[in-house]
């Protein structure tokens, strides 16, 4: 199993995701602007995430590194579901997904295309 991120957490992992590397000041500017956080609020965040090895800090100017990619965050998280809610069972996961919402003709096609290659 992967690394286990909060929702702070990823907010934090998300803007690494889009920006790239980036100093703590930086991601502290744009979850103030997206989310309302403090500087202190992003700083222990961010301290979290490293002490989980999901960031590197580097010099200089406290430079971050997401250390994990968002589709591996995705793909553990997505195993932990499947194995709480549907004990193990990622085709009832996917029985699950197709009942409840309706789906575009394309994204059939991409399911199906998923399904054949898989």
């Amino acid at each position: 199993m992967g690394i286990k991120l909060y929702d702070s957490e990823r907010k934090v992992m998300a803007v690494l995701w889009e920006e790239g590397d980036s100093t703590a000041k930086h991601i502290s500017d744009i979850l103030k602007e997206q989310v309302g956080w403090n500087i202190n609020t992003t700083y222990t965040v961010i301290k979290k995430c490293i002490g989980k090895g999901a960031i590197e800090r580097l010099e200089p100017n406290f430079l971050c590194h997401a250390l994990v990619s968002r589709e591996e965050i995705q793909a553990s998280e997505t195993d932990e579901l499947i194995d709480k809610i549907y004990d193990g069972s990622a085709d009832m996961l996917f029985a699950s997904l197709l009942t409840r919402k309706t789906l575009s003709s394309e994204q059939i096609n991409r399911l199906k295309k998923i399904v054949e290659e898989g």
